[in-house]
Protein backbone atom coordinates (compact mmCIF):
# COMPACT_ATOMS: atom_id res chain seq x y z
CA UNK A 1 0.00 0.00 0.00
CA UNK A 2 1.00 3.63 -0.43
CA UNK A 3 1.68 5.77 2.64
CA UNK A 4 -1.72 7.44 2.36
CA UNK A 5 -3.56 4.11 1.99
CA UNK A 6 -1.74 2.84 5.10
CA UNK A 7 -2.70 5.93 7.12
CA UNK A 8 -6.32 5.48 6.05
CA UNK A 9 -6.22 1.82 7.10
CA UNK A 10 -4.77 2.71 10.51
CA UNK A 11 -7.37 5.45 10.96
CA UNK A 12 -10.00 2.68 10.81
CA UNK A 13 -8.16 -0.04 12.72
CA UNK A 14 -6.47 2.10 15.42
CA UNK A 15 -8.15 5.53 15.20
CA UNK A 16 -6.94 6.77 18.61
CA UNK A 17 -3.31 5.72 18.16
CA UNK A 18 -0.97 8.74 18.02
CA UNK A 19 0.58 9.05 14.57
CA UNK A 20 2.71 12.17 15.03
CA UNK A 21 4.16 13.89 18.10
CA UNK A 22 5.62 17.38 17.82
CA UNK A 23 6.40 19.37 20.97
CA UNK A 24 3.14 19.87 22.85
CA UNK A 25 1.09 18.86 19.80
CA UNK A 26 0.07 15.41 18.65
CA UNK A 27 -2.37 13.92 16.18
CA UNK A 28 -4.01 10.50 16.04
CA UNK A 29 -4.35 8.39 12.94
CA UNK A 30 -8.02 9.30 12.60
CA UNK A 31 -7.20 12.98 13.06
CA UNK A 32 -4.34 12.75 10.57
CA UNK A 33 -6.51 11.12 7.91
CA UNK A 34 -9.28 13.69 8.36
CA UNK A 35 -6.74 16.51 8.09
CA UNK A 36 -5.24 15.00 4.93
CA UNK A 37 -8.64 14.78 3.27
CA UNK A 38 -9.49 18.39 4.20
CA UNK A 39 -6.11 19.70 3.04
CA UNK A 40 -6.42 17.78 -0.23
CA UNK A 41 -9.82 19.38 -0.84
CA UNK A 42 -8.33 22.80 -0.17
CA UNK A 43 -5.39 22.24 -2.51
CA UNK A 44 -7.76 20.95 -5.20
CA UNK A 45 -9.92 24.06 -4.89
CA UNK A 46 -6.75 26.15 -5.32
CA UNK A 47 -6.12 24.42 -8.65
CA UNK A 48 -3.70 21.58 -7.83
CA UNK A 49 -4.25 18.79 -10.35
CA UNK A 50 -3.00 15.20 -10.59
CA UNK A 51 0.58 14.77 -11.88
CA UNK A 52 1.38 18.47 -11.30
CA UNK A 53 4.04 19.69 -8.83
CA UNK A 54 3.32 21.48 -5.56
CA UNK A 55 6.32 23.46 -4.28
CA UNK A 56 6.34 24.39 -0.61
CA UNK A 57 8.68 24.90 2.35
CA UNK A 58 9.24 21.94 4.67
CA UNK A 59 8.29 23.03 8.16
CA UNK A 60 9.20 20.74 11.08
CA UNK A 61 5.66 20.13 12.27
CA UNK A 62 2.49 18.10 11.89
CA UNK A 63 1.29 20.46 9.17
CA UNK A 64 4.12 19.28 6.91
CA UNK A 65 2.98 15.66 7.23
CA UNK A 66 -0.61 16.66 6.42
CA UNK A 67 0.38 18.70 3.34
CA UNK A 68 2.82 16.09 2.03
CA UNK A 69 0.22 13.31 2.25
CA UNK A 70 -2.57 15.53 0.90
CA UNK A 71 -0.53 16.24 -2.24
CA UNK A 72 -0.04 12.50 -2.74
CA UNK A 73 -3.73 11.86 -2.05
CA UNK A 74 -4.50 14.02 -5.09
CA UNK A 75 -1.93 12.02 -7.14
CA UNK A 76 0.05 15.25 -7.45
CA UNK A 77 3.83 15.69 -6.90
CA UNK A 78 5.28 16.93 -3.60
CA UNK A 79 8.28 19.28 -3.98
CA UNK A 80 9.39 20.14 -0.42
CA UNK A 81 12.21 22.68 -0.12
CA UNK A 82 14.26 23.68 2.91
CA UNK A 83 12.26 25.75 5.36
CA UNK A 84 14.72 28.64 4.97
CA UNK A 85 15.02 28.44 1.19
CA UNK A 86 15.68 31.88 -0.28
CA UNK A 87 12.75 33.37 -2.16
CA UNK A 88 14.81 33.52 -5.36
CA UNK A 89 15.63 29.81 -5.06
CA UNK A 90 11.99 29.00 -4.32
CA UNK A 91 10.87 30.86 -7.43
CA UNK A 92 13.57 29.24 -9.57
CA UNK A 93 12.49 25.74 -8.52
CA UNK A 94 8.83 26.55 -9.06
CA UNK A 95 9.51 27.91 -12.55
CA UNK A 96 11.56 24.84 -13.40
CA UNK A 97 9.03 22.23 -12.30
CA UNK A 98 5.99 24.17 -13.54
CA UNK A 99 7.47 24.19 -17.05
CA UNK A 100 7.85 20.39 -17.15
CA UNK A 101 5.54 17.47 -17.88
CA UNK A 102 5.92 14.44 -15.62
CA UNK A 103 5.10 10.75 -15.88
CA UNK A 104 1.95 9.68 -14.06
CA UNK A 105 3.89 7.69 -11.45
CA UNK A 106 6.09 10.51 -10.14
CA UNK A 107 5.15 11.46 -6.56
CA UNK A 108 8.16 13.36 -5.13
CA UNK A 109 10.79 15.74 -6.45
CA UNK A 110 13.57 16.22 -3.91
CA UNK A 111 16.29 18.78 -4.54
CA UNK A 112 19.80 17.69 -3.60
CA UNK A 113 21.98 19.90 -1.41
CA UNK A 114 24.29 20.78 -4.30
CA UNK A 115 27.50 20.17 -2.32
CA UNK A 116 29.04 18.41 -5.32
CA UNK A 117 27.60 20.68 -7.99
CA UNK A 118 24.36 22.40 -8.99
CA UNK A 119 21.35 21.36 -6.94
CA UNK A 120 19.34 18.85 -8.94
CA UNK A 121 15.68 17.86 -8.74
CA UNK A 122 15.45 14.10 -8.22
CA UNK A 123 12.21 12.54 -9.49
CA UNK A 124 10.92 9.64 -7.39
CA UNK A 125 8.05 7.37 -8.37
CA UNK A 126 5.38 5.94 -6.10
CA UNK A 127 7.05 2.57 -6.65
CA UNK A 128 10.38 3.96 -5.42
CA UNK A 129 8.79 5.41 -2.27
CA UNK A 130 6.92 2.20 -1.39
CA UNK A 131 9.94 -0.02 -2.16
CA UNK A 132 12.25 2.11 -0.03
CA UNK A 133 9.79 1.99 2.87
CA UNK A 134 9.62 -1.79 2.43
CA UNK A 135 13.43 -1.98 2.69
CA UNK A 136 13.35 -0.20 6.06
CA UNK A 137 10.39 -2.19 7.38
CA UNK A 138 12.04 -5.52 6.58
CA UNK A 139 15.66 -4.77 7.54
CA UNK A 140 14.94 -2.68 10.64
CA UNK A 141 12.08 -4.96 11.81
CA UNK A 142 9.72 -2.02 12.33
CA UNK A 143 6.63 -2.54 14.50
CA UNK A 144 3.63 -0.38 15.54
CA UNK A 145 5.04 0.03 19.08
CA UNK A 146 7.97 2.10 17.83
CA UNK A 147 8.35 5.86 18.24
CA UNK A 148 10.88 7.22 15.74
CA UNK A 149 12.52 10.59 16.42
CA UNK A 150 13.09 12.73 13.32
CA UNK A 151 15.39 15.68 13.99
CA UNK A 152 16.65 16.40 10.47
CA UNK A 153 14.94 18.57 7.84
CA UNK A 154 11.86 16.93 6.32
CA UNK A 155 12.90 18.09 2.85
CA UNK A 156 15.79 15.62 3.01
CA UNK A 157 15.65 11.89 2.28
CA UNK A 158 17.23 10.88 5.62
CA UNK A 159 14.21 12.29 7.47
CA UNK A 160 11.42 12.10 4.90
CA UNK A 161 12.09 8.44 4.14
CA UNK A 162 11.76 7.51 7.82
CA UNK A 163 8.29 9.04 7.98
CA UNK A 164 7.11 6.66 5.22
CA UNK A 165 7.90 3.28 6.83
CA UNK A 166 7.05 4.30 10.41
CA UNK A 167 3.56 5.51 9.49
CA UNK A 168 3.12 2.61 7.08
CA UNK A 169 3.46 0.07 9.92
CA UNK A 170 1.31 2.14 12.28
CA UNK A 171 4.11 3.47 14.49
CA UNK A 172 4.58 7.02 15.76
CA UNK A 173 6.80 9.77 14.37
CA UNK A 174 8.19 12.45 16.70
CA UNK A 175 9.38 15.59 14.91
CA UNK A 176 12.09 17.82 16.42
CA UNK A 177 13.50 21.02 14.97
CA UNK A 178 17.13 19.88 14.89
CA UNK A 179 19.34 18.86 17.81
CA UNK A 180 20.32 22.31 19.03
CA UNK A 181 18.23 21.68 22.15
CA UNK A 182 19.63 18.46 23.64
CA UNK A 183 17.08 18.59 26.45
CA UNK A 184 14.24 18.44 23.92
CA UNK A 185 15.79 15.30 22.44
CA UNK A 186 16.10 13.54 25.79
CA UNK A 187 12.65 14.70 26.89
CA UNK A 188 11.13 12.57 24.10
CA UNK A 189 12.14 9.44 26.00
CA UNK A 190 9.74 10.41 28.80
CA UNK A 191 6.79 9.84 26.47
CA UNK A 192 4.72 6.68 27.13
CA UNK A 193 6.25 4.43 24.48
CA UNK A 194 8.12 1.15 24.90
CA UNK A 195 10.49 1.34 21.92
CA UNK A 196 12.42 4.34 20.58
CA UNK A 197 14.63 4.83 17.54
CA UNK A 198 16.20 7.67 15.62
CA UNK A 199 18.47 8.64 12.74
CA UNK A 200 21.56 10.70 13.60
CA UNK A 201 24.39 11.79 11.34
CA UNK A 202 27.86 10.91 12.73
CA UNK A 203 28.51 14.53 13.76
CA UNK A 204 25.36 14.50 15.92
CA UNK A 205 26.30 11.15 17.45
CA UNK A 206 29.65 12.60 18.45
CA UNK A 207 27.98 15.64 20.02
CA UNK A 208 25.67 13.41 22.07
CA UNK A 209 28.59 11.30 23.24
CA UNK A 210 30.70 14.36 24.07
CA UNK A 211 28.17 16.30 26.09
CA UNK A 212 25.50 13.80 27.15
CA UNK A 213 27.16 10.39 27.30
CA UNK A 214 25.76 9.47 30.73
CA UNK A 215 22.24 10.45 29.65
CA UNK A 216 22.64 8.31 26.54
CA UNK A 217 23.82 5.33 28.60
CA UNK A 218 20.74 5.68 30.81
CA UNK A 219 18.56 5.00 27.76
CA UNK A 220 20.14 1.65 26.97
CA UNK A 221 16.93 -0.26 27.74
CA UNK A 222 14.71 2.13 25.77
CA UNK A 223 16.53 2.62 22.47
CA UNK A 224 15.64 -0.12 20.00
CA UNK A 225 18.00 1.15 17.31
CA UNK A 226 19.93 4.13 16.03
CA UNK A 227 20.65 4.53 12.35
CA UNK A 228 23.43 6.67 10.94
CA UNK A 229 24.52 7.58 7.44
CA UNK A 230 25.03 10.55 5.07
CA UNK A 231 28.69 10.71 6.17
CA UNK A 232 31.30 8.18 7.37
CA UNK A 233 31.39 7.14 11.03
CA UNK A 234 34.72 6.13 12.58
CA UNK A 235 35.30 2.78 14.26
CA UNK A 236 36.12 4.70 17.45
CA UNK A 237 32.68 6.32 17.48
CA UNK A 238 31.05 2.99 16.63
CA UNK A 239 32.72 1.37 19.62
CA UNK A 240 31.85 4.21 22.00
CA UNK A 241 28.19 4.17 20.93
CA UNK A 242 28.06 0.38 21.30
CA UNK A 243 29.41 0.68 24.84
CA UNK A 244 26.67 3.17 25.68
CA UNK A 245 23.93 1.05 24.07
CA UNK A 246 25.08 -2.58 24.31
CA UNK A 247 21.64 -4.07 23.56
CA UNK A 248 20.58 -1.70 20.77
CA UNK A 249 20.85 -2.25 17.06
CA UNK A 250 23.21 0.31 15.54
CA UNK A 251 22.95 0.65 11.78
CA UNK A 252 25.30 2.24 9.27
CA UNK A 253 23.22 2.65 6.11
CA UNK A 254 24.00 3.53 2.53
CA UNK A 255 21.28 5.74 1.11
CA UNK A 256 20.82 8.72 -1.12
CA UNK A 257 18.22 10.80 -2.87
CA UNK A 258 18.86 9.05 -6.18
CA UNK A 259 19.00 5.52 -4.77
CA UNK A 260 16.79 5.40 -1.67
CA UNK A 261 17.94 3.04 1.12
CA UNK A 262 20.23 0.37 -0.30
CA UNK A 263 22.45 -1.39 2.28
CA UNK A 264 22.75 -1.51 6.05
CA UNK A 265 25.16 -2.94 8.64
CA UNK A 266 24.48 -3.41 12.36
CA UNK A 267 27.87 -2.39 13.75
CA UNK A 268 27.03 -3.46 17.30
CA UNK A 269 28.79 -6.72 16.47
CA UNK A 270 32.13 -6.23 18.25
CA UNK A 271 33.92 -5.66 14.94
CA UNK A 272 33.09 -1.97 14.34
CA UNK A 273 34.09 -2.20 10.68
CA UNK A 274 34.84 1.29 9.44
CA UNK A 275 33.32 1.97 6.02
CA UNK A 276 31.19 -1.18 6.08
CA UNK A 277 27.59 -0.74 4.89
CA UNK A 278 26.63 -4.41 5.02
CA UNK A 279 24.56 -6.29 2.50
CA UNK A 280 21.92 -5.00 0.06
CA UNK A 281 18.38 -4.62 1.38
CA UNK A 282 15.36 -6.55 0.10
CA UNK A 283 14.58 -4.38 -2.95
CA UNK A 284 18.14 -3.36 -3.88
CA UNK A 285 21.01 -4.82 -5.87
CA UNK A 286 24.61 -3.56 -5.66
CA UNK A 287 27.39 -4.35 -8.13
CA UNK A 288 31.00 -3.19 -8.08
CA UNK A 289 31.88 -1.51 -11.38
CA UNK A 290 35.19 -1.83 -13.26
CA UNK A 291 36.43 1.41 -11.66
CA UNK A 292 35.43 0.26 -8.19
CA UNK A 293 32.31 2.41 -8.08
CA UNK A 294 29.01 1.10 -6.76
CA UNK A 295 26.29 0.41 -9.33
CA UNK A 296 22.84 0.28 -7.77
CA UNK A 297 19.62 -1.07 -9.22
CA UNK A 298 16.15 -1.98 -8.07
CA UNK A 299 12.75 -0.30 -7.69
CA UNK A 300 14.03 2.29 -5.17
CA UNK A 301 16.15 4.22 -7.69
CA UNK A 302 15.12 7.57 -9.11
CA UNK A 303 13.34 8.13 -12.42
CA UNK A 304 15.76 10.90 -13.41
CA UNK A 305 16.62 14.56 -12.86
CA UNK A 306 14.18 17.35 -13.64
CA UNK A 307 14.98 19.07 -16.96
CA UNK A 308 18.47 17.55 -17.06
CA UNK A 309 18.70 14.80 -19.64
CA UNK A 310 22.51 15.01 -19.76
CA UNK A 311 23.08 14.26 -16.07
CA UNK A 312 20.28 11.70 -16.06
CA UNK A 313 21.97 9.80 -18.91
CA UNK A 314 25.34 10.01 -17.15
CA UNK A 315 24.11 8.67 -13.80
CA UNK A 316 21.15 6.45 -14.75
CA UNK A 317 22.08 3.84 -17.37
CA UNK A 318 19.83 0.89 -18.22
CA UNK A 319 17.90 1.43 -15.01
CA UNK A 320 21.06 1.37 -12.87
CA UNK A 321 22.55 4.23 -10.86
CA UNK A 322 26.30 4.61 -11.41
CA UNK A 323 27.24 6.22 -8.12
CA UNK A 324 30.37 8.14 -7.13
CA UNK A 325 30.89 5.84 -4.13
CA UNK A 326 33.97 3.62 -4.41
CA UNK A 327 34.04 0.31 -2.61
CA UNK A 328 34.48 -3.46 -2.62
CA UNK A 329 32.64 -6.59 -1.57
CA UNK A 330 34.36 -8.94 0.88
CA UNK A 331 34.20 -12.74 0.93
CA UNK A 332 31.13 -12.64 3.18
CA UNK A 333 29.19 -10.46 0.75
CA UNK A 334 29.58 -7.35 2.91
CA UNK A 335 30.11 -4.09 1.02
CA UNK A 336 32.75 -1.63 2.19
CA UNK A 337 33.12 1.99 1.08
CA UNK A 338 36.56 3.42 0.38
CA UNK A 339 35.57 6.99 -0.51
CA UNK A 340 33.98 8.98 -3.29
CA UNK A 341 35.21 9.82 -6.76
CA UNK A 342 36.35 13.43 -6.68
CA UNK A 343 37.22 13.35 -2.96
CA UNK A 344 40.34 11.20 -3.41
CA UNK A 345 43.58 13.20 -3.11
CA UNK A 346 46.56 12.16 -5.25
CA UNK A 347 49.77 12.58 -3.24
CA UNK A 348 52.96 11.49 -4.98
CA UNK A 349 51.10 8.83 -6.96
CA UNK A 350 49.22 7.53 -3.90
CA UNK A 351 45.44 7.92 -4.06
CA UNK A 352 44.33 8.80 -0.55
CA UNK A 353 40.81 8.86 0.84
CA UNK A 354 40.66 11.89 3.20
CA UNK A 355 38.04 10.13 5.34
CA UNK A 356 40.70 7.69 6.60
CA UNK A 357 42.83 10.57 7.87
CA UNK A 358 39.81 12.34 9.38
CA UNK A 359 38.72 9.19 11.22
CA UNK A 360 42.22 8.66 12.61
CA UNK A 361 42.42 12.26 13.80
CA UNK A 362 38.93 12.17 15.29
CA UNK A 363 39.88 9.23 17.49
CA UNK A 364 42.42 11.47 19.26
CA UNK A 365 40.76 12.91 22.40
CA UNK A 366 42.06 16.47 21.89
CA UNK A 367 40.49 16.71 18.39
CA UNK A 368 36.88 17.89 18.36
CA UNK A 369 36.38 18.05 14.58
CA UNK A 370 38.54 18.09 11.45
CA UNK A 371 38.73 17.91 7.68
CA UNK A 372 41.58 16.73 5.46
CA UNK A 373 42.14 18.74 2.28
CA UNK A 374 44.71 19.05 -0.50
CA UNK A 375 47.39 21.73 -0.23
CA UNK A 376 50.41 22.70 -2.32
CA UNK A 377 53.99 22.33 -1.09
CA UNK A 378 56.56 24.53 -2.91
CA UNK A 379 58.87 21.56 -3.54
CA UNK A 380 56.92 18.28 -3.55
CA UNK A 381 53.58 19.50 -4.93
CA UNK A 382 50.27 18.20 -3.62
CA UNK A 383 50.27 17.26 0.06
CA UNK A 384 47.69 16.70 2.79
CA UNK A 385 46.56 19.45 5.14
CA UNK A 386 44.46 18.89 8.26
CA UNK A 387 42.17 21.62 9.54
CA UNK A 388 41.43 20.96 13.21
CA UNK A 389 38.93 22.16 15.81
CA UNK A 390 40.45 21.50 19.24
CA UNK A 391 38.56 20.41 22.35
CA UNK A 392 37.90 23.29 24.76
CA UNK A 393 39.70 25.58 22.29
CA UNK A 394 43.07 24.18 23.40
CA UNK A 395 46.22 25.13 21.55
CA UNK A 396 47.20 22.96 18.59
CA UNK A 397 50.49 21.12 19.07
CA UNK A 398 51.24 20.28 15.45
CA UNK A 399 54.19 18.01 16.20
CA UNK A 400 52.30 16.02 18.85
CA UNK A 401 49.32 15.57 16.54
CA UNK A 402 51.59 14.46 13.68
CA UNK A 403 53.28 11.91 15.97
CA UNK A 404 49.93 10.45 16.99
CA UNK A 405 48.81 10.18 13.39
CA UNK A 406 52.08 8.47 12.43
CA UNK A 407 51.21 5.74 14.93
CA UNK A 408 47.82 5.22 13.23
CA UNK A 409 48.53 5.77 9.51
CA UNK A 410 50.97 4.78 6.79
CA UNK A 411 53.68 7.44 6.30
CA UNK A 412 52.29 8.79 3.00
CA UNK A 413 48.90 9.39 4.67
CA UNK A 414 50.22 11.65 7.43
CA UNK A 415 49.41 15.32 6.69
CA UNK A 416 52.24 17.77 6.11
CA UNK A 417 50.32 20.88 7.17
CA UNK A 418 48.12 21.46 10.24
CA UNK A 419 45.94 24.46 11.00
CA UNK A 420 43.66 25.25 13.93
CA UNK A 421 40.22 26.58 13.03
CA UNK A 422 37.13 27.60 15.01
CA UNK A 423 34.75 25.32 13.10
CA UNK A 424 34.48 22.95 10.17
CA UNK A 425 31.93 23.85 7.53
CA UNK A 426 29.25 21.23 7.05
CA UNK A 427 26.05 20.97 5.06
CA UNK A 428 22.74 21.16 6.93
CA UNK A 429 22.54 17.36 7.00
CA UNK A 430 25.94 16.88 8.65
CA UNK A 431 28.21 16.15 5.69
CA UNK A 432 31.60 17.81 5.44
CA UNK A 433 31.28 20.58 2.85
CA UNK A 434 34.25 19.49 0.74
CA UNK A 435 33.18 21.67 -2.17
CA UNK A 436 33.64 24.76 0.01
CA UNK A 437 37.23 23.81 0.88
CA UNK A 438 38.09 23.15 -2.77
CA UNK A 439 37.23 26.73 -3.77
Amino acid sequence: MTLEESIHAHSVATPDKVAVECGDSRITYSGLWDSIVRRAAGLQSEGLEPHRPYVYRATQDIDFVVTYCAVHHLKAIAVPLESKALEENFRAVKEEVDSCTFDDGIRDILYTTGTTGKSKGVMLSETALVSCADNFICDFHLTPELLFIISGPLSHIASLFKMHPILTVGGTVCILDGLKDMNAFFDVFRLPYTKFATFLVPASIRLLMQFSYDRLCALADKIDFIETGAAPISSHDMEQLAKALPHSRLYNTLGGTEIGAVCTYDFNDGKYMEGCIGRPMKNSTVEIGPDGNLIISGPTVMSGYVADAENTARVLQDGKIHSADIGFMDEDGMIHLKGRQGDVINVGGYKIDPVEIENAASSIPSVKDCICIAATHPVIGTVLKLLVVMEDDAELDKHALARELKSKLEPHKVPVYYEKTDSIRRTYNGKLDRKYYKQ
